[in-house]
């Protein structure tokens, strides 16, 4: 083999890691939510959240599986939030896939103030939101915070009358996510 084939295979190769690595993910992710009713408060979580961003489009994609949060106040509650209210047999996911609007130079650490602007679906049913969040890169390792609410009604979940005054109808939900580049 010539040494111009020999660079061209390393200039190739190294071409294909360079684009392997614009992307950052993370398998374990957090999310928590909060439902604060006038009788009740239900807490629950889970360290599941699978994501990518796309650093040279500026597009991600957030998925977690709905049967993966723990904590409520009994797991007889948990049984109803997965049976009655998110009915996570038929809608098994929740996902947010969209784009960030501001550009974000992903290679120079710092903090970034960004709107992620996405369909967020819940329950098989689609919104499109805009969400504030903060990102933070520092030594390649990139950080999200982000806290939003979720109105029940806009993803088409309802509360019966009995249980309206233990189930908030609108969820405080909060995602910590550390990223590493692929």
């Amino acid at each position: 083999m010539g040494i111009k084939k020999i660079v061209f295979c390393f200039f190739i190769l190294f071409s294909l890691r360079l684009e392997a690595q614009k992307k950052f993910s993370t398998e374990q992710g957090n999310v928590s939510f909060i439902s604060n009713a006038e009788l009740e408060l239900i807490k629950a979580s889970s360290p599941q959240l699978k994501g990518i961003i796309d650093i040279s489009t500026n597009q991600f994609a957030f998925t977690i599986v709905v049967q993966t949060f723990r904590g409520f106040n009994s797991e007889l509650q948990r049984e109803h939030f997965n049976e009655k209210y998110l009915e996570s047999e038929t809608y098994p996911r929740v996902s947010f896939t969209g784009k960030i609007i501001e550009q974000v130079d992903f290679q120079t650490d710092g903090t970034y103030e960004v709107r992620a602007k996405g369909d967020l679906e819940i329950h098989g049913e689609k919104q499109t939101r805009i969400i504030k969040s903060r990102i933070s890169i520092n030594n390649g390792i990139l950080s999200i915070q982000s806290d939003f609410h979720v109105p029940l009604a806009d993803h088409n979940i309802s509360i019966p009358r009995i249980v309206n005054q233990k189930i908030a109808t609108e969820i405080e939900v909060s995602v910590n996510a550390s990223m590493k580049l692929q």
